[in-house]
């Protein structure tokens, strides 16, 4: 091969890498001129919460599939990285999200994402004794589960809109404000119909056996006794021992009940042990407590869960 040739070549490779870069460059600067600003939310149920609020301000991305566990989901190498460039993280906070908190810490240390801790926020519980129907090892540690009282999601949704104000840019402040009063129209109302709905259980059937520690602030706000808990823990990753599963026999006896309450997207087996633990005379009612499901799947969105829950609630402790 000749120079003269062997010249034009790499003239012509050089052209050819130029007009790469540039066409790449031009691309890319318009993809980020068109990019919307991005909140990352963990958990689907505060996700429903953020979209209500947000509306058509920005993007909102959900971490935490339907059906799926807040205690044990965790993230795609795709899924973390969207948090490192989200302009804000709300997550729950308070030990829910075990194998996702790291990452958000991570977020916000590397990248400066702005964070919110949402349970934080709201006025936390704290659980129980055992004696008084709370999770022993965990007494006094904070309660990660506040959705279960609508007044705090109420608090919770105002502050949600505060941080997006303050650190979405580019969002219009009026349609953030006009969506949240909105929606705490709706949850005020959603409060009003549960107390009403609650109000018809004669009062020596406010007792709630769960599948975990999960309607402690439901139980707290509207005037239910916890009698206990088949899984002893507030996470879902705890197992109970035979113990265990004996002094809530007991408890439950003492008590009168006889309807435990497990969450629909986990396994019913345990509650179907207690149930053979009593004789078979327990009700085993299922829940939405810690995940929405798909639309159109029974707790689509926070609203429809709650109203789910209260219904299923409510027959479930004045059946006969």
């Amino acid at each position: 091969m000749s120079v003269r040739v062997g010249a034009a070549r790499v003239r012509a490779l050089l052209l050819s890498l130029v007009t790469f870069f540039v066409v790449a460059g031009t691309a890319t600067g318009c993809s980020g001129g068109d990019e919307r600003p991005g909140v990352v939310v963990t958990t689907n149920i505060l996700g429903d919460i953020t979209r209500e609020i947000v509306g058509d301000e920005a993007d909102v991305s959900v971490l935490m599939k339907p059906n799926a566990d807040p205690h044990s989901f965790g993230l795609s190498a795709v899924q973390a990285a969207e948090l490192e460039n989200a302009d804000l993280i709300v997550y729950n906070g308070l030990g829910l999200e075990e194998n996702v908190l790291r990452h958000v810490e991570a977020a916000a240390r590397a990248s400066g994402v702005a964070t919110f801790a949402v349970g934080e926020a709201a006025d936390p519980l704290t659980f129980h004794t055992g004696e008084e129907g709370g999770p022993d090892d965990e007494a006094g540690e904070p309660d990660p589960h506040f959705w279960t009282d609508p007044d705090r999601v109420r608090k919770a949704a105002g502050l949600i809109a505060d941080q997006v104000v303050e650190h979405v840019d580019g969002v219009n402040e009026k349609a953030v404000r006009d969506n949240a009063a909105h929606y705490d129209g709706q949850l005020a109302d959603l409060t009003t119909w549960m107390e009403e709905s609650f109000a018809t259980i004669p009062e020596g059937r406010r007792a709630l056996v769960t599948n975990h520690h999960v309607f402690g602030y439901l139980a707290d706000r509207f005037g239910f006794r916890v009698i206990g808990a088949v899984v002893p823990s507030g996470t879902t990753l705890a197992s109970p021992s035979s113990s265990d599963l004996r002094s809530l026999t007991r408890a439950m006896e003492k008590a009168e009940v006889r309807t435990v309450f497990a969450d629909s997207s986990q396994p019913t087996r345990l509650a179907e042990v207690l149930r053979q633990e009593m004789g078979g005379d327990v009700d085993v009612v299922p829940l939405y407590s810690e995940s929405l499901t798909e639309k159109g799947k029974g707790a689509g969105t926070y609203l429809d869960m709650m109203r789910a829950n209260t219904s299923a609630m409510t027959d479930g402790l004045t059946g006969d």
